[in-house]
Formats: C-alpha cells, sequence, structure tokens
C-alpha cells in the first residue's frame, strides 16, 4: 500500500509534501490562500469570491493563513491547498494512498472533515491520519524521549515511551514563529506596521532567516551589541524601499530569546526549557534519565543559530545535574514531521491504522 504513499503535512505557516522515502519533502511552500473577487459578480458574498494559493502581489490585502495555532479556521482554503497538491503528484502516481499529518489539537470533527474532503472531494483510495509529534519521533530513529517541537503557530513539548505519548508531559505554548515575526513588524515599523505590506512582510522575512539569533545570555549580549559603534556591522543594517540605510536594535537581533524568556516580550507562560523541565517532571520519577538523555529539537525556529546550545545549557545547568541531557539535532529537523511519516508510511506495523475509501462509505452507514 505504502510504496508510493502522498505525504501532506500540513502546518500553521508552511505546507511539506511529497512521496513517501525521500529524503526531504518534494514541495515547500506557505500555507497561504487569498481571496479575490469574481469580475463577473464582484460583491461582497463569501460564494462570488475567487480563492487561489499565495499572495496576489496586485491584492496583498486578500491573504490569509486558513490554519491558526494548529486549529483548521477556512476548510475551503485548505481543500484548495490540498488538492492542488494532489494534482501535482497524481499526474504520476494517480492511484497513491495519502497520509496527512495533525495537529495533537484537533478536534474529532476535524479529523471527519478531513476524512469527507480526502474521500468525498477528493477522491482518494486509503488515508492514513498521523499525529505530527509522534511523526518528528520516529524521524529522529527513536522510540523514547522529549519531542521539542517549535513551528509558525505552536511551540509543543511531549514525552514519549516505547512510541506511545506520555499525556500527562503534554505542554502546548502558544507563542512561535508568528509572534517573533508579529514583535518584529511592530519593532521595526511601529505605527506603520502594515501585515499585509509586501515589502515589510519580505523585511521581517529577511531579518528572521539571516540576522535573527539565540543569545546564551541575554544581558552579555544586550551588553555586546551595544558596544558596537554605529555601522560597523554590515549585517546589521536593511534598507527601506527609498535607500534609507536602517539599522536593527539589539533586540530586534536578539528575538528569539522569546522563546526563553516569553515575558521579556510580555508573553504568557513558561519559556521552553522550562517547559521541556515539566514535561519530564510530569512523567514518573524512573523515566527522568532516560527523557533526559533524548531531547529532540525540531520546527523551524530550532535552526535559529544558538537555540539548541541554549536549550542544552539550560537543561543541564538549572535542572538535571544528576542527569545527562543530550540533544538529538537533525540537520532537516525543520521537516521532522514529514520525514516521520516518511518512514511510518512503509511500516507494516501501521498497516491496521489506514482507512480505505471502503471503510469510510461503511462508517457513513453505520
Amino acid at each position: 500500500m505504502a510504496a508510493r504513499t502522498i505525504i501532506i503535512d500540513h502546518g500553521s505557516g508552511f505546507l511539506k509534501a511529497g512521496l513517501s522515502g525521500w529524503n526531504e519533502p518534494q514541495m515547500v511552500f506557505p500555507s497561504i490562500v487569498n481571496y479575490i473577487p469574481c469580475r463577473e459578480n464582484p460583491g461582497p458574498s463569501y460564494a462570488r469570491r475567487r480563492v487561489s494559493l499565495g499572495i496576489d502581489i496586485c491584492h496583498p490585502d486578500t491573504f490569509s493563513y486558513p490554519i491558526q495555532r494548529g486549529r483548521v479556521l477556512n476548510w475551503e482554503g485548505v481543500e484548495h491547498i490540498w488538492s492542488f497538491v494532489l494534482e501535482k503528484h497524481r499526474r504520476e502516481h494517480e492511484d497513491s494512498p495519502v497520509m496527512v499529518t495533525e495537529c495533537p489539537l484537533r478536534e474529532p470533527a476535524d479529523r471527519q472533515k478531513t476524512l469527507e474532503i480526502m474521500f468525498e472531494l477528493l477522491d482518494v483510495p486509503s488515508v492514513l491520519l498521523a499525529d505530527q509529534l509522534e511523526m518528528s519521533l520516529y524521524a529522529s530513529g527513536l522510540l523514547t524521549g522529549v519531542v521539542v517541537d517549535s513551528g509558525y503557530g505552536l511551540t509543543r513539548v511531549q514525552p514519549f515511551h516505547l512510541g506511545r505519548p506520555l499525556q500527562p508531559g503534554g505542554k502546548t505554548l502558544e507563542f512561535a514563529g508568528q509572534d517573533l515575526a508579529a514583535y518584529l513588524f511592530k519593532s521595526l515599523f511601529k505605527e506603520d506596521c502594515n501585515l499585509h505590506n509586501l515589502f515589510q512582510l519580505e523585511t521581517v522575512a529577511t531579518t528572521q532567516m539571516s540576522k535573527c539569533y539565540v543569545p546564551q545570555n541575554l544581558g552579555e549580549a544586550l551588553d555586546f551589541r551595544q558596544s558596537l559603534p554605529s555601522g560597523s556591522d554590515d549585517s546589521n543594517a536593511y534598507q527601506l524601499p527609498d535607500g534609507t540605510r536602517v539599522e536593527l536594535t539589539p533586540m530586534q537581533r536578539l528575538a528569539p530569546e522569546m522563546f526563553f524568556s516569553p515575558q521579556v516580550f510580555d508573553l504568557q507562560g513558561p519559556g521552553i526549557s522550562q517547559a521541556v523541565v515539566d514535561a519530564i517532571l510530569a512523567c514518573e520519577a524512573s523515566m527522568h534519565p532516560l527523557l533526559t538523555s533524548h531531547v529532540m529539537a525540531c520546527g523551524g525556529n530550532t535552526l535559529y543559530p544558538g537555540f539548541t546550545k541554549r536549550l542544552y545549557k539550560e537543561l543541564m545547568a538549572d535542572h538535571f545535574s544528576s542527569s545527562k541531557a543530550t540533544m538529538w539535532v537533525g540537520s532537516n529537523r525543520n521537516f521532522s514531521v514529514w520525514l516521520g511519516a516518511s518512514v511510518v508510511a512503509h511500516l507494516s506495523t501501521y498497516r491496521s491504522e489506514w482507512m480505505t475509501k471502503e471503510d469510510y462509505e461503511e462508517s457513513l452507514r453505520l
């Protein structure tokens, strides 16, 4: 069944899709749709608008994210994105089964809606719904440990033992990449901040990807950056559309500190290191050494320079000096969920988890 499985990992910020067995997804693009009034009937009615992928540069104010904080808010947008993905892959693999990863926060009604779209609208032969954090665990090659996943919409911590989640230890923090982006928007552009301005979008994305990093000590890093003469660091600036050169402030460069000290940015909840500690302590004491020695970092935010080093340092220094903390870090950890699903698609032990179209139709008759 799983020889040519189409895998869809649909996160809040990006969708990753491709055929199982590959070392990385073949399609990666922002999880964004836009709605433009139809020329034939340009009224405000929902039914009179045309949906398409991405940002329309002529109408940049019309885009939105159909999934936010791991929850689907716009099923029409999700269906459009999935339809696009399957159309591309079905050209060569028409009858492929489909594996869809899902956020642990999904409700039963969301699972049913996913099956409805896949079987009734997209006519797939069989579907497997897979837990995203469990897939990240398999990507590491381990069955026991703590998965620390920080993406665009959520930061999640989940301990596992022999492939099963240890439920008391699960933690979800509702600050992630989108909160860092929001901070940079407000910090860089202040009262002119516009989340649909293309220049501002590009400036924030470039700053996040190429200029931000996690300090090992916030106070020392601030002192160092504030001591640098103005203009001494070429990487510390960006240009406005009129060519004006603007320097980043120290806190803008150090914005990923948000994941470790959310209170500095007026965000609720513990930092990610404390969340890992709380997750481990919520499990049986006999499991603590084993879990501490298998901490897996994944998700796009863990790619920030200094992130995994800071997490390891805080786990060792403050909480688990008697147990050796070990970080498991993969170079493609921003694709960990998809990579784990690619592994699971070939496992015979998951064969009973698949639902065929016949199974689905039978369940509707019951």
